[in-house]
């Protein structure tokens, strides 16, 4: 058994450390883009990481710049100067208008650059989120839309400027929908809950790593279904209650400290689970309390995607709906998991372990110990990062 024990550990430790790269340090988040379209003139006003795109990083695909093979070149833009930086943007413009980003009608808008304020005194570990305004001249039509090209990652595009504005989410190499010049294509309260439903599920999965680890940790305490059902049910209302109040504004805690007790959380979470063999009284009013904090992160990406002021709740209960699958999918392919470790064990008939792995709690448990015991050291790394790096 601890031969076993020790090899699932080690390889359950490897997998989770390359996977637990900084969150912070380069972390990649999506454009916002204002457009606004008035005697005949488009003006698209950008919230933009310039040196990702300068360095060619695929923002599909990468979480974190760090990740990407053109790190090295994220790295040495990101050390450049406000000026310097500002003067390298419209680099990007040619491939910009070939796309085209901009047209009306199917006719292209070349845009050109207006103006660049890149911030000054930014943490170097941190995005450097520039304001970049954008501007061409448009021919007389009745419908623009807006493109991005490959590998820009999530575009949220707000239409300025009339009624009923159009307020979406476009992926890298995809386009907008035909977006009347008049306004009118307000999204329906149903297609704003709908939209913000894979927001919140992306969170989760692929995006949160930090999310992931606690919500196993409350699925590898029990093999029970009620103590399962009374953490998640108070780890959902807490982190619906702070995600409402952040979103709203009502509530703002700097990362600098939700960040790190939500690293400790990941490592309480995880310890109990090794000495613990069931519920204790304290543990679903102690998730409860994790639940606000990480309710207070999830609030933190509402934010970067801006919420749309006139369909404030249906975006809101969509994101949350969002979260809440993500959630139960890890717990749902942490169980086939284990029980295809069951399966596997059953018909290899590995010596020595036959009777500690034929039956589903027995396996649980071996996995809920080592498995806590991995997600506990990244949880410490994370404690310390976050606090001191």
């Amino acid at each position: 058994m601890k031969r076993f024990s020790l090899l699932l550990l080690s390889k359950l430790a490897l997998v989770l450390t390359l996977s637990s790269s900084p969150v912070h340090a380069h972390e990649i988040v999506p454009t916002i883009a204002d457009l606004t379209v008035s005697e005949g003139r488009a003006e698209l006003n950008l919230r933009i990481n310039l040196e990702a795109f300068l360095a060619g990083v695929d923002l599909d695909t990468v979480e974190d710049t760090n990740d990407a093979p053109e790190a090295q070149d994220y790295d040495s833009l990101r050390a450049l100067s406000e000026e310097a930086l500002g003067a390298r943007a419209p680099e990007l413009l040619n491939g910009w208008n070939a796309l085209p980003v901009v047209s009306v009608d199917g006719v292209p808008v070349a845009l050109e650059s207006v103006s660049i304020t890149v911030p000054e005194g930014v943490d170097i570990e941190l995005p450097r989120i520039a304001e970049w305004s954008l501007a061409g001249d448009m021919p007389a039509g009745e419908n623009v839309t807006v493109s991005w090209p490959d590998g820009g990652g999530d575009l949220v595009l707000r239409q300025q400027g009339v009624e009923a504005p159009f307020t979406g989410l476009v992926s890298g190499g995809d386009s907008s929908p035909a977006i009347a010049l008049g306004g009118g294509d307000q999204a329906t309260a149903w297609g704003t809950f709908g939209g913000y439903i894979p927001v919140g599920f992306d969170h989760i999965l692929p995006q949160g790593l930090d999310h992931i680890l606690f919500v196993l940790g409350l699925f590898l305490l029990s093999t029970h279904l009620r103590p399962l059902i009374w953490q998640v049910t108070a780890f959902t209302l807490a982190h619906t209650v702070t995600l409402a109040l952040g979103a709203l504004g009502l509530v703002t805690v700097p990362g600098s400290i939700v960040e790190p007790l939500i690293a400790a959380s990941i490592v309480y979470v995880a310890v109990e689970n090794i000495f613990a063999r069931g519920l204790t009284k304290w543990r679903p009013a102690v998730i409860f309390g994790f639940g606000l904090l990480h309710g207070l992160g999830f609030a933190s990406v509402l934010g970067e995607f801006g919420l749309p002021e006139d369909q404030f709740i249906p975006a809101l209960i969509g994101f949350n709906v969002g979260v809440e699958v993500g959630q139960l999918t890890v717990i749902a392919l942490a169980f086939c998991l284990i029980w295809l470790g069951v399966l596997a064990a059953r018909r290899a008939k590995l010596t020595g372990v036959e009777e500690m792995v034929t039956e589903y709690p027995v396996m649980f448990r071996a996995v809920s110990v080592t498995g806590s015991l991995a997600i506990a050291l990244i949880g410490i790394y994370w404690v310390i990062e976050r606090t001191l790096l």
